[in-house]
């Protein structure tokens, strides 16, 4: 495989773009909006440069990497030559149904698709394509230049071929691969939802304040960053997703949102992204995060 297809250029999408390219595969990047583009590729160019500042990577590699990129609006011209498509659209089950029936009307009878998605079902998005057996989770971790781990996860009909292949092509992208079932919120999201969720009733029954809860998973469990900062980082909007995906998939009520989580969300407090969540986030505050996580 040498022709990846990148559906959608946010945070993940464009990080997937990046470690595609820095690996020398040619990267088609795709969304709606150009300007939503154009804004990928100036993160995808400053992380270079923090690569760079690291000694990681040089001017060289740098401009390969870009050379490598290419964007388009068009789905149709983005994906024709594709051997691997990866959605990373919106965490919305709906979005990524729509998605996958037009992936699979356009896109070559031998690509696979794969979905970036944290919790959703793979065999649920796989069942409204005509291809299920080459449908796959490719589940990366923020920043993606950085994090070596990505869920590799196998849909009902997913086989082994294309298992095998993903696992393999994640490797020769410096990645670290582990296979998983397909159940909700797989492995990563299963174990850290209820334990954000947890922080979060914590600070809603008055036990402590927001430093505090984090401070005693920093310095307690030697996690790098606390529950509610990180719940921050990844969009308080996205943990209310997936804590949903959760608690319908298995219906137990231990997966139940805490109810500030739903009002944070509804009242606009999406963490970083919206410049409020569990802390006040200023646009510097917000780059001196990713510059640390390039250390």
């Amino acid at each position: 495989m040498k022709n990846i297809a990148v559906i959608g250029s946010g945070t993940m999408g464009n990080g997937i773009a990046h470690v595609f390219a820095q690996n020398g595969f040619n990267v088609n990047l795709i969304d709606i909006s150009s300007e939503a583009l154009d804004k990928a590729i100036a993160t995808i160019t400053k992380n270079l440069d923090r690569l760079i500042a690291k000694e990681k990577i040089d001017i060289a590699k740098k401009e390969a990497t870009l050379a490598n990129l290419s964007t388009f609006t068009d789905t149709k011209k983005g994906i024709a030559n594709a051997d691997l498509v990866i959605e990373a659209a919106t965490e919305n089950v709906d979005l990524k149904l729509k998605i996958f029936k037009q992936l699979d009307e356009l896109a070559p009878a031998n690509c696979i698709l794969a979905t970036n998605t944290s919790s959703i079902s793979i065999t649920k998005i796989a069942a409204v394509t005509n291809r299920p057996s080459k449908v796959i989770g490719m589940h990366f971790m923020n920043p993606v230049p950085i994090m070596k781990l990505v869920e590799i996860i196998r849909g009902y009909n997913t086989t082994d071929e294309v298992t095998n292949r993903i696992m393999e092509l994640s490797k020769t992208l410096g990645k670290s691969p582990v296979e998983v079932n397909d159940y909700p919120g797989f492995v990563a999201n299963r174990i850290l939802m209820p334990m954000i969720n947890e922080a979060i009733y914590t600070l809603f029954e008055g036990v402590a304040g927001v430093e505090e809860i984090d401070t005693v998973m920093k310095l307690g469990m030697a996690h790098p960053m606390g529950p509610l900062q990180l719940a921050d980082f990844i969009g308080l909007d996205v943990c209310l997703s997936i804590l949903h995906v959760l608690y319908e998939g298995f219906g137990n009520p231990k997966y139940a949102p805490c109810p500030l989580l739903v009002n944070m969300v509804e009242a606009g407090h999406k963490g970083i992204k919206s410049g409020s969540g569990f802390y006040a986030w200023g646009h510097r505050t917000k780059e001196l995060i990713v510059a640390d996580s390039f250390k």
